[in-house]
């Protein structure tokens, strides 16, 4: 199954999340298998590790904080 998060922050109304991503490794690894996936939700993010490749979904669970942390000073992470 994999672990799931919650990415909670306050997000700016207009946010437009096109450049984080675009920045996000590939989530598709050799033979097809999904490394992570995400949801962008109105009060921040949904992220999935499929406990596949934990460097990819690493990078690419950082990115999500990153961008949650350059918009507010508070946020939220909870696994689920």
């Amino acid at each position: 199954m994999g672990r799931e998060y919650r990415i909670r922050w306050e997000r700016p109304k207009g946010h437009d999340p096109y450049g984080l991503l675009m920045k996000l490794p590939s989530p598709i690894a050799p033979g097809l298998r999904e490394i992570y996936n995400y949801s962008v939700l109105d009060d921040g993010f949904y992220f999935v590790d499929h406990l596949v490749d934990p460097k990819t979904a690493g990078m690419a669970f950082k990115l999500f904080v990153d961008e949650a942390l350059s918009h507010s000073a508070e946020v939220t992470i909870e696994e689920i």
